[in-house]
C-alpha cells in the first residue's frame, strides 16, 4: 500500500501537537502539585494535567483545522464537517502518572470517515514518539519499527490490562487466569496505547484486553498495524468496539482460538 498523503500531513500536525502536550504533562510530573479527582469509579483517576493537556490539544487542532471533529477522554466532543475526527487521550496511563511510574503517554489518533489514518503516541517519561500513517509504516523517533517474529504461542510474552470497574475487573481476572497456561508470561503496564506500541516495536509479542475506549486504541492501533501487527476483535466484537487482540501475524490465530475457547 502506498502512503496516504493526507494521513502523512495530518500525522505531522499530530506529532507537533502531542509534543506540546507532553511538555505540559512532564511539567506537572516534575512539580507533582496538581489536583486529583475520580471519574467512573474510585480507582479511575483524572488530574489537572489531563484536563490541561486535552485543552491544549483541542485548541491547537481547531486553530489549524476548524472544521474537524473531536473525541477526547476528558470530554472533548465535537461533530465536524470535514470527515476528519481527532481521537484524543491527553494522558494514557493516568494512574501511572499519579504514582510516578514512568509509563504514560499523550495519544492522538486521526480518523477519516471512520478509518484511522494517522496516530502518534508520545511516551512522556522516556521522550519517545511512536508514529504511523496509513501505508507509511510505523516509526519510533523517526526510525522504522516492526513486530516480533516469534511463532510459538507457549513462548510468547503478552501485554494485558484491567478495567476500573471492580465487577468487570473480576471477570477479566478469571478470563486471564485461563489464558495464562497457554503463553510464556504477561506484563501489565497500565497504558493501552503504549502496550500497542510495544507490540509494534517487538517488545511484546502481543496484547489483549477488552472493553477499551476509542481513545485508548486509535493511535496505538494504527501504529501496531503499520508495524506489521494483526489487530482484531474477539468474542463476537470488533477491535473498534474495544475487544483488542493485537499481535504479530504468526500468533494471532492461535491466540484467537484460545480466547474464543473461554467465552
Amino acid at each position: 500500500m502506498s502512503a496516504d498523503p493526507q494521513g502523512r500531513d495530518l500525522l505531522a500536525l499530530a506529532v507537533e501537537i502531542a509534543a506540546e502536550a507532553a511538555v505540559i504533562v512532564a511539567k506537572y510530573a516534575a512539580e507533582r502539585t496538581y489536583a486529583i479527582e475520580t471519574k467512573s469509579s474510585p480507582t479511575d483517576l483524572v488530574t489537572e494535567a489531563d484536563r490541561e493537556s486535552e485543552a491544549l490539544i483541542v485548541r491547537a487542532i481547531l486553530a489549524a483545522r476548524p472544521h474537524d471533529g473531536l473525541l477526547g477522554e476528558e470530554g472533548a466532543s465535537r461533530e465536524g464537517a470535514s470527515g476528519i475526527r481527532w481521537v484524543i487521550d491527553p494522558i494514557d496511563g493516568t494512574t501511572n502518572f499519579v504514582y510516578g511510574i514512568p509509563a504514560y503517554s499523550v495519544s492522538i489518533g486521526v480518523e477519516r470517515d471512520g478509518q484511522v489514518i494517522a496516530g502518534v503516541v508520545h511516551d512522556v517519561a522516556l521522550k519517545e514518539a511512536y508514529t504511523a500513517s496509513l501505508g507509511g509504516g510505523a516509526h519510533l523517533n523517526g526510525l522504522p519499527i516492526h513486530v516480533s517474529a516469534r511463532a510459538d504461542l507457549s513462548a510468547s510474552l503478552w501485554g494485558i490490562g484491567f478495567a476500573y470497574d471492580p465487577h468487570r475487573r473480576g471477570e477479566q481476572a478469571k478470563f486471564y487466569d485461563r489464558v495464562m497456561t497457554h503463553i510464556r508470561d504477561v506484563r501489565r503496564m497500565g497504558s493501552a496505547a503504549l502496550d500497542l506500541c510495544r507490540v509494534a516495536s517487538g517488545q511484546l509479542d502481543g496484547y489483549w484486553e477488552f472493553q477499551l475506549n476509542a481513545w485508548d486504541i486509535a493511535a496505538g492501533g494504527i501504529i501496531a498495524r503499520e508495524a506489521g501487527a494483526v489487530t482484531r476483535g474477539f468474542h463476537g466484537y470488533t477491535f473498534e468496539e474495544g475487544y483488542v487482540l493485537a499481535s504479530n501475524p504468526a500468533l494471532n490465530a492461535p491466540m484467537l482460538a484460545v480466547l474464543d475457547a473461554y467465552r
